[in-house]
């Protein structure tokens, strides 16, 4: 298992979940993809590490009582230089959301939505520099923004984290392109505009490799998750739309693509 040294700038860095039941939330993804967990204690507000195979993939913490949405996952993209992120981020159009937190030991974080809403958030690290493996059975494999604005979503992505696109497809029917990183793929942004509902914001969504995304969905049932669309073989692999038990939406890969 390859571990990663660093995320490329502007690249997604880490994911957490915000989740109202992290026991139940842990007990599923513990059984799913073999996760192991790490209490960072009450100073970090009940803040959870999730790992495989001893390495650092993802983080689980209580969703504020005060917010009313829906439990969901966030994905943080890198940035050496958080302030600056969010000014630019602000002049682009897009909305802070709370200001930049210091996580002591760790690094410094915000939340913000671009110009379409889509929600997203920010890691500059310190002594954590966010999952240490990448496409791995259980481990972020890819990540995509549907968005509701796709020409002011790859203008905002663009001016803010310097992202470079290489175009998928660009028809009506399907807009598609791909931010790129040192020549790899790391985030897809699909045109939702045509099937977001009025009023549905853009969608920031992981997708999690899989050896076997057909017995991962089962297991995912049997643990009381749900299916949101089944599995299909794609040009990209076999894909799948699922959720955990209290409704956090995520994907699933195949690893073979």
């Amino acid at each position: 298992m390859p571990v990663r040294a660093a995320a490329p700038l502007g690249a997604p860095i880490w994911i957490d979940l915000s989740t109202s039941d992290m026991d139940r939330a842990q007990r599923f993804y513990a059984e799913v993809f073999g996760w192991t967990f790490t209490s960072s204690g009450p100073e970090y507000g009940g803040y959870v590490t999730a790992a495989k195979d001893g390495h650092v993939v993802a983080g689980l913490m209580p969703k504020h009582p005060d917010y009313d949405g829906p439990d969901g996952w966030i994905t943080y993209l890198h940035t050496a230089d958080i302030d600056a992120t969010v000014a630019a981020a602000t002049a682009a159009g897009g909305t802070n959301c709370g200001g930049v937190m210091d996580i002591p030991a760790k690094g410094r974080m915000a939340l913000l939505t671009d110009p379409a809403d889509g929600f997203v958030g920010l890691w500059q690290p310190g002594g954590h520099r966010g999952f240490e493996v990448v496409d791995e059975h259980g481990a972020p494999a890819y990540h995509q923004l549907t968005t509701r604005d796709f020409g002011a979503a790859l203008d905002f992505y663009r001016q803010v984290f310097g992202w470079q696109y290489e175009t998928v497809s660009d028809t009506d029917e399907f807009r598609y392109a791909t931010a790129m990183f040192d020549g790899a793929a790391l985030v897809g942004v699909m045109d939702g505009g045509q099937f977001l509902g009025a009023g549905t914001p853009s969608d920031w969504c992981v997708f999690l490799g899989s050896d076997d995304v057909d017995k991962t969905i089962a297991l995912i049932v049997d643990h009381g998750g749900s299916v949101v669309r089944p599995a299909e073989d794609t040009p990209y692999g076999r894909l799948a739309a699922v959720a955990d038990p209290t409704g956090a939406g995520f994907n699933l890969t195949s690893l073979e693509r």
